[in-house]
């Protein structure tokens, strides 16, 4: 499958506001300080984790892997271009927390027992790991037929995901981070052409450029809607 490469890319989610905000969120419900450690898995350009660096002032740079490395990837975190489960086998350190950002469905389902018990077993004793996934209940990301098809098939994955671990692990929060977004259609329409989601990986030109067409006959110039995400938030405690 190819990589997704785009989705922090000149997109909301790269706005200072989305990370100011999502920082925020992260704060809330793991306390932060100057001697936290910190691993994203998936991480993409790693700008959330250099704002984190910066932000809570760590004494030393948050961890982030990802299969892909960006030129323009953060410079105050350590960046790992590594296989996550070779990374979490040979890991030594201890994570006061863990994210996974809306990437956990490209693990294949009957691996994701396997992926909490090695993040569980890299946190201290109160971290915290934070799944993150579209919130299947109030998705509002703009889309044309052929992409809202995929992205239901998405959403089922990530649904599936979630009872996965819901069942297999105890004293779960789930909490919503919600984020309000108002974009140019065409600078979605761009977003769009570099396939900026997961969904739109495997689309040929012609059908991107059909979509794109729709997109721009069905929406506003200005488009509002809520980026919601589901956080699974899970303890060290077995």
């Amino acid at each position: 499958m190819p990589h997704l490469k785009n989705w922090d890319n000149k997109t909301w989610i790269s706005s200072k506001k989305y990370i100011d905000s999502f920082i925020k969120f992260l704060i809330k419900n793991k306390k932060l300080n100057r001697d936290s450690s910190i691993l994203d898995i998936g991480c993409g350009r790693g700008k959330i984790l250099g704002k984190i660096k910066t932000k809570v002032k760590l004494k030393n740079k948050p961890i982030g892997i990802d299969p892909v490395s960006h030129k323009d990837k953060d410079k105050n975190i350590i960046f790992k271009k590594i296989d996550t489960f070779k990374f979490l086998i040979n890991n030594k350190r201890k994570f006061d927390l863990i994210i996974i950002k809306q990437t956990i469905h490209f693990f294949p389902l009957k691996d994701i027992p396997r992926l909490i018990k090695y993040c569980k077993n890299a946190l201290n004793d109160d971290g915290k790991l934070m799944i993150f996934s579209i919130n299947e209940k109030r998705t509002q990301i703009p889309t044309f037929p052929k992409m809202e098809k995929r992205l239901i098939q998405s959403l089922k994955k990530d649904l599936d995901i979630k009872k996965k671990i819901l069942r297999n692990n105890k004293n779960i929060k789930i909490k919503i981070f919600n984020f309000k977004v108002k974009i140019n259609r065409s600078s979605y329409l761009d977003m769009i052409k570099q396939k900026y989601i997961s969904v739109l990986l495997d689309f040929k030109k012609e059908e991107l450029n059909k979509g794109m067409n729709e997109i721009n006959f069905n929406y506003p110039k200005i488009l509002s809607f809520i980026d919601s995400l589901n956080c699974l938030i899970i303890n060290k405690v077995k």
